[in-house]
């Protein structure tokens, strides 16, 4: 340990110093109790002892160390981060840094200037924010449910219709060099290719203070105030500068890293106001993007504070696509991840406000899972039930689950998908599974294998001997009152055209050339008209198949209410499960149900 180090310890107080994290009560001389920062626990285990020892204990979770250990584990950072941190918490000055280079030691100034001039400038834009000018931005905060505290809390303030105003504000705290560097100005080209004059880039504009972990503001995101042709942009934000890069901040960070810590997991969510909404209404492990895409950065950020993400990004196109993304790169690091769809299509901030958070935390307690989220995007990307369809859905997915680092959660989502895709084809459900192991992209499958069941039904529906009618005829009704049944098959459309065709030529009403092909494959592999046992057979085997699929389903949403422990859920979800059994115990035994009953009502043929 350095002088310097050792002598922070001797000076610091670790009772105050843990107290700016967690509440602590006095449990005698010298010693103090509370809730455990390092795991979740309802009776207070985590034990601090000021005085001569200087120690923190937890009998909890058997955390222990000094006031260095505390903070390096709380904040995620390293043993010379934390003894900076701890020394400013003390009011200790910091010793002089060394640099191994001028160039070093110049930049180093430079980021120290910015940081001054971007605090200076929060601070004006505040003071503005109050003024007379600062009238229609604080009417535009009211509406957007902001209170003059929760305007305080994130140092919300205003940028004035002037070119030169807050120009002149920091002429005197750095030189033109400084404060170009400083992405606060703008200056346009000259005919000779120089930089003309600077003047204010943010103008009458609602600014929104983008800070580092360390609570330091960096940047801004301004949100214009005009409409119609001068509006320009809705939301500008600073340009990349020596302390902003985009993809390597989170906003809200360092106010939620502690909450993100208790909660045990991060709400990430697309926008700003969304974020500060959610803060200010008491959900304070909440960051946002800022409407950038995820970055990498941004994930090995957040990987030191949780591995635990809860993604509610806006619904419309835009927003789904960015959670995409979002899910690609916390897959690949191994996050746990579940997505939040809110009801309505409803971004987070205007739902909490219009429903309140008991409602939004019910929403996010009933995030779904990566898998089911995907698995529903697929669906309704790739409607319908033809082969060709659920190919594109597995091709949809696959990156996804390729990406999945574990062998039998990339096998599971690989099942979970073929359930709920209705993909019933033993040929598709095992292609799948393969690709998902073997960690492919895509599938390329041939759909033009026909089932027994689908060979069956074509040469019924093609039937034209009278003598055979009733053959016929339990496959006309079947395909034409009991759709569902059928919906799965590849062959699909073209024995629902053939069911249609009255008196016409089976191989005329089939206009696809691919669906064609299958009638054509089954007709020439047997020239007999099946038998109308076969056919009710083939039928019967289809509606067990659906009853079968129903139940795997219900058993999913079982799990699922009982994870939630949402019992009154899981009485009605375990209903439907007895009464399924039961209609499939009677349909294996003959009794009639669904198409037994169709039997005993269709006519017979002669």
């Amino acid at each position: 340990m350095s002088d310097f180090a050792q002598t922070v310890k001797q000076q610091a107080d670790i009772v105050k110093v843990i107290e700016g994290y967690i509440r602590l009560r006095n449990a005698g001389a010298q010693r103090f109790k509370g809730l455990c920062p390092f795991h979740k626990e309802k009776t207070p285990s985590f034990n601090v002892n000021g005085g001569s020892q200087q120690f923190f204990y937890c009998f909890g979770c058997q955390a222990s160390g000094d006031v260095f250990s505390f903070v390096g584990k709380i904040e995620n950072v390293s043993f010379p981060e934390a003894v900076r941190i701890v020394a400013q918490k003390s009011g200790i000055p910091l010793p002089k840094r060394e640099f191994s280079s001028p160039e070093e030691a110049a930049e180093a100034r430079l980021r120290g200037k910015l940081l001054d001039l971007h605090e200076a400038a929060a601070a004006w834009f505040e003071e503005q924010l109050r003024g007379p000018e600062g009238a229609l931005a604080r009417e535009y905060l009211a509406g957007r449910g902001m209170t003059p505290q929760g305007i305080k809390v994130f140092g919300i303030g205003f940028a004035p219709d002037s070119f030169g105003a807050l120009r002149e504000r920091l002429s005197g705290m750095a030189d033109e060099a400084t404060l170009r560097a400083s992405g606060l100005f703008s200056s346009k080209e000259q005919g000779d290719g120089t930089q003309g004059p600077i003047y204010d880039r943010f103008r009458k504009r609602v600014m929104f203070p983008i800070a580092n972990e360390s609570g330091r503001v960096i940047a801004f995101t301004a949100r214009t105030l005009e409409t119609g042709d001068k509006a320009g942009a809705k939301y500008i934000n600073s340009p990349e500068t020596a302390l902003y890069q985009k993809g390597q901040v989170l906003f809200n960070l360092d106010k939620a890293k502690t909450a993100i810590r208790q909660a045990g997991y991060a709400l990430l969510v697309e926008g700003q106001m969304d974020c500060i909404s959610l803060f200010l209404r008491g959900i304070q492990h909440v960051i946002a993007t800022s409407g950038t895409a995820f970055t990498e950065q941004q994930v090995a950020i957040l990987r030191r504070h949780t591995s635990n993400v809860v993604v509610n990004f806006d619904p419309d196109a835009a927003g789904a696509n960015a959670a995409e993304k979002s899910i690609a790169l916390l897959t690949e690091e191994g996050f746990n991840l579940k997505l939040v769809t809110l009801d309505g299509g409803l971004d987070p901030d205007r739902f909490i406000r219009e429903r309140g958070v008991e409602a939004y935390t019910q929403a996010v307690m009933g995030a779904r899972r990566q898998s089911d989220y995907l698995i529903e995007r697929a669906r309704q990307m790739f409607p319908g039930a033809g082969g060709e369809q659920k190919v594109k859905a597995m091709n949809y997915l696959l990156p996804h689950i390729r990406r999945i680092p574990e062998k039998l959660v990339r096998d599971q989502f690989a099942m979970d998908a073929a359930q709920k895709l209705g993909i019933d084809s033993a040929v598709l459900r095992e292609e799948l599974r393969q690709a998902a192991l073997r960690r492919r992209d895509h599938v390329e499958v041939r759909l033009t294998a026909l089932t027994e069941v689908e060979r069956v039904l074509f040469r019924a529906l093609a039937i034209t001997n009278p003598e055979h009618e009733g053959a016929r005829r339990a496959a006309v009704e079947a395909v034409t009152t009991q759709q569902m049944w059928f919906e799965g098959l590849s062959a699909f459309p073209a024995l629902e055209a053939l069911a249609n065709r009255g008196s016409r030529d089976p191989m005329e009403v089939v206009v696809d050339q691919g669906q064609r092909a299958l009638l054509a494959e089954a007709l020439l592999g047997e020239t007999e008209a099946p038998a109308e046992g076969v056919v009710r057979g083939a039928i019967q085997s289809l509606e067990q198949r659906r009853l079968e699929g129903q139940l795997r389903d219900i058993r999913a949403q079982i799990a699922e209410a009982e994870r939630r422990s949402d019992f009154a859920e899981l009485s009605l979800l375990t209903k439907k499960k007895l009464d399924l059994d039961k209609v499939l115990r009677q349909l294996k035994s003959g009794n009639p149900t669904g198409s037994s009953r169709m039997r005993s009502q269709a006519p017979r043929g002669k």
